[in-house]
């Protein structure tokens, strides 16, 4: 017998050759890192004399640079077109900012029970949510495209409103109501506040001023097919210059204790991949279609790494474990939420029951070999 279907092109073939190859281009940044600050005198003390209020100037651009482009993609007049949809709205306001910051909770506890410093790093980054990439996994996966847009324009938003808040909630209040020894964690709530402003706000008013002033001047068509493409690869630039820095000041610390870095990623693979089959099977379950249970299950799993980055280094300094945590993110997510894309086209047919391409309802005819 054989089977008649649709073949899913490969996902990785879609990808720029910038996205295609960021886990090596990460892996490749933190090795230069590494090299650089245990090769090359000097690199340490210059940058902890460029720092002002605590982090360096060059760490500082280096985020702020990596933030705009993700920003400036954003539909941000798609809001009030999508948000009629009850469903998605309030299963994803859900998933995002109730789910996943206790499942990260959950799990940063449960597997670094004795590293406060990683284990804080790992719940920034459950805090942090998508608003980059998803737009990637979205449109491999066949999601819905404007309601991708909408959720990740409410993410952003949302954040700058909610991030030190739940920052406070998951760090302070919440261990000592559970009992948890919390001891050796020192931070401020208001410097969580700052460095969200400064690292998410700037770069999120310098997006839609862009979006707005590109599209009245030069057109949609302009700023989509001209400006961003030549502003996007800035993102992924931004990210590796940072983390080359953050591994020069880290290289020590990283060689001397690898298996550290294989118990942060233990479970930041657990989450993305628990925070994805949540999202779709929710969708599924609200009877939201394929296309938009696909939006909702990757906009819940994927995680503002960037964001996540900056808010350690601003907070607890460029050589903190908060740091390492937050740039071993990308590394897992990447590869995971790839393979997620597949596993989401394969979904479509056998639980929804829908051609991924077409929208068009599936049928496995099975013919006579």
């Amino acid at each position: 017998m054989s089977t008649a279907t649709v073949p899913a092109p490969a996902a990785t073939r879609r990808l720029s050759t910038l996205d295609r190859w960021l886990p090596l281009w990460i892996g490749l940044a933190m090795v230069a890192g590494i090299v650089l600050g245990r090769f090359v005198p000097g690199v340490s003390p210059l940058l902890a004399s460029l720092e002002v209020g605590g982090i360096s100037i060059p760490i500082a651009l280096g985020l702020l640079v990596m933030m705009y482009p993700v920003l400036a993609k954003v539909r941000y007049d798609k809001v009030a077109a999508v948000a009629g949809d009850k469903r998605l709205l309030i299963s994803s306001l859900a998933l995002n900012w109730v789910i996943g910051p206790a499942l990260m909770f959950a799990l940063a506890w449960m597997f670094l029970p004795d590293l406060p410093e990683y284990r804080t790093g790992l719940i920034i980054v459950g805090l942090a949510r998508c608003i980059a990439m998803v737009v990637i996994w979205n449109d491999l996966a066949c999601g819905d495209r404007e309601a991708a847009a909408v959720l990740v324009a409410i993410n952003s938003v949302f954040q700058v409103v909610a991030f030190a808040l739940l920052g406070w909630f998951y760090l302070t209040v919440l261990p000592g109501w559970l009992g948890l020894d919390a001891q050796g964690l020192d931070f401020s709530v208001g410097a969580i506040a700052l460095n969200v402003l400064i690292f998410l706000g700037i770069p999120l008013l310098a997006g839609f001023a862009s979006r707005f002033i590109g599209e009245r001047r030069k057109g949609r068509d302009w700023y989509e097919g001209k400006f961003l493409p030549k502003v996007g690869p800035w993102a992924l630039y931004g990210l590796l210059f940072t983390i080359v820095l953050l591994f020069a000041l880290q290289g020590e610390q990283v060689t001397s204790r690898p298996l550290d870095v294989v118990r942060i990623a233990v479970p930041l693979l657990a989450y993305f991949a628990v925070m994805w089959f949540i999202g779709l099977f929710t969708g599924r379950a609200l009877g939201l279609g394929y296309a938009r249970s696909s939006t909702l299950a990757f906009t819940a799993a994927g995680n503002n790494f960037e964001l996540a980055i900056a808010v350690a280094i601003g907070t607890f300094g460029a050589a903190s474990g908060q740091a390492l945590a937050g740039v071993v993110g990308p590394l897992i997510e990447v590869p995971v939420l790839v393979g997620l894309v597949y596993v989401s086209l394969w979904a479509a047919r056998r639980w929804f029951h829908t051609d991924p391409y077409t929208a068009a309802p599936y049928t496995d005819v099975r013919m006579p070999s």
